[in-house]
């Protein structure tokens, strides 16, 4: 059961327009929190039980691509396990690790879920659920290699579990198109459905080159709120900000709006400059039904990881007013 807790929480700044705005103390993961830690971010955190728990994605200074379990009392503050997060698994083909990166988690019905891009002769989606992030059950793979950015949704669609990737190739894609498939037991998954592909250049450039599900989406009275980034391919490399779409409560797979304009993207020194320059990706937020606050977790510059802020409903009308479809 989860229960109801503060969420992180900052105010517009005085004078801003902004739908989405930064936590004036970002970074709030520095890349350094773990002695072996070159960078931590796209990471996941959720609710549990009276704090807060979280995978995170930690490359080691050896850059492997590692997951750790982390636990906070308010969300911002990190106690990050320095021992890699162990998956047990009656598979040992399926269960040898080779890397894992990216993690979201998501809660449905009894327990919580973690997906992860996962080292399998090339990156695909790993499954595992856990009950109290210590003992973490894997389950098979959910594709075939090559996939990235696994997000299952919160909770079963026509009476099956539900989630999108983004099939890709086994290097720094060149494409990207969200799809869509359900699972009766999150073993066998079919019904694979397009859900939207990159925006042309002249439409909105920022989500030209490639897309891709970002955090939990969010059931609201207009569609599941899905929060994703896009990337441009700029004369400087590539670009990754994040923008909103709505997609029909019970067709997921069909886009009613979809934002043109970018929600934040990288402009401040920790997200233009670090391993990765000019990445903003979001992996993961908390929101607050009652006030319609969301605080979205993102990863800066594939180095450290970053808060930001809005309103549900202010990003719903947004996604509406500014939408491409």
């Amino acid at each position: 059961m989860i229960q109801k807790l503060t969420m992180p929480w900052e105010d517009r700044p005085e004078g801003s327009k902004e739908v989405v705005w930064r936590y004036s103390q970002n970074p709030i993961i520095p890349r350094n929190l773990l002695p072996t830690s070159n960078s931590i971010f796209n990471s996941a955190v959720v609710c549990f039980g009276d704090r807060y728990a979280g995978v995170f994605r930690c490359d080691d200074t050896n850059r492997r691509m590692r997951l750790h379990v982390g636990f906070s009392d308010d969300a911002v503050s990190w106690k990050i396990n320095e021992e890699p997060l162990k998956f047990t698994c009656d598979d040992a083909e399926i269960g040898e690790w080779v890397y894992g990166y990216d993690p979201r988690v998501c809660w449905i019905e009894d327990r919580y879920y973690v997906t992860w891009c996962n080292g399998y002769h090339g990156p695909t989606i790993g499954v595992a659920y856990t009950f109290d992030f210590v003992t973490f059950h894997q389950l098979e793979n959910a594709f075939l290699p090559f996939n990235r950015n696994g997000v299952l949704f919160p909770k079963k669609i026509n009476g099956n579990f539900a989630m999108l990737s983004r099939p890709s190739d086994n290097g720094h894609t060149p494409f990207g198109d969200i799809f869509y498939s359900e699972s009766p037991d999150l073993e066998y998954w079919g019904r694979h459905r397009h859900v939207m592909s990159p925006a042309p250049f002249e439409q909105s450039a920022w989500q030209c080159t490639k897309i891709g599900a970002g955090p939990i989406p969010i059931e609201t009275p207009e569609g599941w709120l899905l929060i994703y980034h896009g990337v441009l391919a700029s004369c400087n490399g590539f670009v990754y900000s994040f923008g909103s779409a709505l997609l029909d409560l019970d067709q997921p797979w069909k886009v009613k709006y979809r934002s043109g304009p970018y929600l934040l993207s990288p402009q401040k020194d920790y997200e233009c400059m670090g391993d990765v320059p000019n990445v903003t990706f979001p992996c993961a937020a908390l929101h607050d039904d009652e006030t319609g606050r969301i605080a979205i977790y993102y990863g800066c510059a594939d180095t450290v990881t970053g808060l930001a802020f809005g309103y549900i409903p202010e990003i719903v009308e947004f996604t509406k007013k500014t939408s491409i479809v």
